[in-house]
């Protein structure tokens, strides 16, 4: 059998002590997250967080650089996940722009908010 990972792409984004949050509700359980998704076939993995960012944001995002790669593998799911984890910063959201529909909604929270139980 071939080991064959999903590569997903993910940003943190910090403004002015807040970090950029998307809403969704994968397998119907509401959940805030970076912003994330697959890498695209033939795209490099910039251009994926940058297109990333763009759809479930509506910001264009500028890497700073890479915070790291993280391999999750989901409990009795098989598969593995291949993380790229990039920090940098988001412009002002783009006139007009769509979110990608399966985006509930944005927040910028604080640190002290994210570290608190049930955050």
């Amino acid at each position: 059998m071939t080991w064959k990972p999903h590569v997903t792409v993910a940003a943190v984004i910090h403004r002015s002590g807040r970090f950029l949050l998307v809403e969704e509700a994968p397998e119907g359980r509401r959940v805030w997250n970076q912003p994330a998704g697959h890498l695209e076939a033939g795209e490099g993995l910039v251009d994926a967080v940058v297109r990333e960012v763009l759809e479930e944001t509506g910001r264009p995002f500028e890497p700073h650089g890479l915070v790291g790669v993280y391999r999750h593998v989901p409990p009795g799911s098989g598969r593995t996940y291949l993380r790229f984890c990039f920090a940098g910063s988001a412009g002002e959201p783009v006139p007009g722009h769509r979110l990608d529909p399966d985006i509930l909604g944005l927040r910028w929270e604080s640190r002290e908010a994210l570290a608190r139980p049930g955050a």
